[in-house]
């Protein structure tokens, strides 16, 4: 009988290059976000941190002429670009591209070292399609800046064992936590478990280096203190980056159902793990994650709060684990994997498949591939030689930024901040409620031009007395001047 012969591999996994897959990872990840380099603005957050950038390459260190709850490393990331690149969204948004590229490069590299090549590079690519699609990350959110630091810092600490390695991811974790504050529980965590393998373990890593990690992540926190040192204002670092996300916190907590989810789905998955062997808990490198794990989800109770885009900072280390329980499923059971999955792979990217025609309707409609109210509202403003002093955007508000304006008061740069006042000691605001601030806006400066969404609540439904008041004032001071797309253009009638 003649001998069988083993069908060649389509794509020879084994072969491929390091830097093969980071070109792949990058024409993925490119083309599942680049038809949203030209909308205007994904998430106010995105926006908020844009013009906190643009400030700082005016002049102005955050926190002193416009103010948001980030770390100044945030700002920090969007001034370098504004700085290069001028006022590009392509920009941006590209760089959005690149740090999604590093995260899901260094994971792949963290899960090499655990499967084989073909399920790492798997893991890498759904490490993708999680940090772009579902919700509002396809912007750039300072999740997705922190993440690129902390991944590349994990890696260190499971593949260098030498003194500057462990310095350098020190360091790394010390911008992820000026990036997202609430990086410090699991860079915090990591550090006690390396001091705990320094002292009871025979692992090869000394005190020295436990201080060298401690000194790096120091070393930049400090860094980013010392431009308001200098200025004399150390007391605004401390009371934007410390005491205001603290007292925020407090505030704006979400009940324990909200929490839930998360930490039952990801308990129930460790569980069945630990009960199937099919995760070793022994290894070292699963432990690094499983601490970063647990660092992040003790962050969220005591911040109070998951929004969507916060599992930004847990989705890479948990994919590793995933992939490996799945990756040893599918050795013990030998199961192909279905043609029809491939399929079910193909319509994941549904979101850009709607963007791509939406950006080449706009193109044969008006000419341009931008799109959103963030760019028309502006044209339509300067077209028509609209008054921009004090202008008030309710909504759409990286409009400030195409019209090369500001928002009328420091509690206005991001429009929920209105209604913060928890936050308005912090960054010394006369007024000492969101309605003494709207009274001062409406009241006060007066602006003769405001935008608000169509048919949308102009404040958070929850903000009864404040929309009661903003309706009833824009109702009696204001008509429609016009409408533009989905957002109204107020005119004041005195």
């Amino acid at each position: 009988m003649p001998l069988k012969r083993n069908k060649k591999a389509f794509i020879d996994f084994s072969e491929i290059k390091n830097t093969t897959v980071l070109l792949i990872f990058f024409v993925i990840s490119f083309s599942i976000r680049f038809p949203f380099f030209f909308r205007d603005y994904i998430d106010r957050d995105e926006s908020t941190f844009i013009l906190l950038g643009q400030s700082w390459v005016d002049g102005f260190l955050p926190y002193t002429q416009l103010w948001d709850l980030k770390p100044p490393l945030t700002f920090a990331f969007f001034a370098a670009i504004i700085s290069v690149f001028g006022k590009s969204f392509i920009a941006i948004r590209l760089a959005g591209v690149i740090l999604v590229v590093i995260t899901a490069y260094f994971t792949y590299k963290i899960t090499l070292s655990l499967l084989s090549k073909k399920a790492s590079i798997v893991v890498g690519v759904f490490c993708i399609i999680l940090l772009s699609l579902f919700g509002s990350l396809q912007g750039v959110m300072s999740e997705h800046i922190c993440i690129a630091f902390f991944i590349p810092a994990l890696y260190l600490l499971h593949a260098k064992k030498s003194s500057g390695f462990i310095f350098l991811a020190g360091v790394l974790m010390g911008t992820t936590v000026m990036v997202k504050l609430n990086m410090a529980f699991p860079i915090f965590f990591i550090g006690l478990f390396l001091l705990y393998e320094s002292l009871f373990t025979k692992r090869k890593i000394n005190l020295l280096q436990v201080a060298l990690f401690g000194t790096g992540v120091l070393a930049v926190i400090f860094a980013t203190v010392l431009p308001y040192y200098l200025v004399h204002q150390t007391h605004k670092w401390w009371e934007s980056v410390v005491l205001a996300p603290l007292e925020y916190t407090e505030a704006r907590r979400y009940s324990i159902f909200k929490l839930a989810p998360i930490f039952v789905i990801t308990g129930a998955f460790l569980l069945y793990a630990y009960k199937s062997k099919t995760i070793d808990f022994k290894n070292r490198t699963v432990q690094i994650l499983l601490i970063a794990i647990c660092g992040v989800l003790f962050s969220f109770v005591k911040g109070g709060r998951i929004n969507g885009h916060y599992l930004i900072q847990i989705h890479p280390m948990l994919l590793i684990l995933v992939g490996i329980v799945l990756y040893k499923l599918s050795i013990t059971y030998q199961r192909k994997i279905p043609k029809y999955v491939w399929l079910i792979a193909l319509l994941i990217p549904a979101e850009s498949y709607l963007e791509y025609g939406n950006i080449i309707k706009t193109k044969y409609e008006r000419n341009t591939f931008f799109n959103g109210e963030g760019f028309s509202v502006p044209a339509y403003i300067n077209a028509n030689n609209l008054e921009t002093k004090n202008i008030l955007f309710f909504e759409y508000h990286i409009g400030y930024w195409n019209l090369d304006t500001l928002p009328p008061t420091i509690a206005s740069t991001h429009p929920s901040n209105i209604c913060r006042d928890e936050l308005f000691t912090f960054f010394d605001n006369p007024r000492k409620n969101s309605l003494e601030e709207l009274k001062f806006i409406m009241e006060v400066l007066q602006p003769k031009t405001v935008v608000i969404r169509k048919g949308r609540s102009i404040l958070d439904k929850k903000e009864v007395e404040e929309n009661n008041y903003i309706n009833s004032y824009l109702a009696k001071h204001y008509q429609i001047f016009s409408t533009v797309d989905n957002a109204e253009i107020l005119q004041r009638l005195e």
